[in-house]
């Protein structure tokens, strides 16, 4: 059966963070869903301007977690700021985190494992600004490209897209 990883994003997410491991995870034969606060498109965040539009599949509120294998959040400095504050979208984390279901977030999106309040004792990295945060929060703070602890999966910037690709593609092989 294919697996099959649910990608949550509203605007202001960086574009080659979700762009390119959806790409990643789709050569690979693995199946992307797009969910959202809202329907219709989101439009990402490139080269300290608005970028491009990505379909949205499904809202968060239409989400059924046990139809995923795998949970993705691209960052953006603005992105993970306003899902952070959505109630929806830290259940959601939660219940995959519940279920052990691997969780790969990079740049800001650590942001949000923290408000799900799921890294305390656990090894993440981010982008710099934000990992005061993720120590303040219990976090093991190193300085890789990417780090797997268990389920999560965590990667800085960018440049980390294809090690943190590939490392939630192995997981998802596992």
């Amino acid at each position: 059966m294919t697996k099959r990883v649910l990608i949550v994003a509203t605007d202001g997410f960086e574009q080659s963070e979700l762009e390119g491991p959806k790409k990643a995870l789709e050569d690979a034969g693995i199946e992307t869903v797009v969910a959202s606060l809202k329907s219709g498109s989101i439009t990402g965040w490139k080269d300290k301007n608005w970028g491009d539009a990505v379909a949205v599949n499904l809202t968060i509120e239409e989400v059924e977690v046990t139809d995923y294998d795998a949970l993705l959040l691209p960052g953006g400095q603005m992105n993970p700021d306003i899902l952070r504050m959505e109630d929806s979208v830290i259940d959601l984390i939660n219940d995959f985190d519940d279920l052990d279901k691997p969780i790969a977030a990079i740049c800001h999106a650590p942001w949000l494992l923290v408000e799900a309040d799921i890294v305390d004792g656990r090894t993440v990295t981010s982008w710099p600004s934000i990992r005061v945060d993720l120590a303040n929060a219990g976090a093991d703070v190193v300085d890789e490209e990417v780090v797997v602890d268990g389920n999560l999966i965590t990667s800085r910037n960018p440049d980390d897209i294809p090690a943190f690709s590939k490392a939630l593609i192995a997981a998802l092989a596992d």
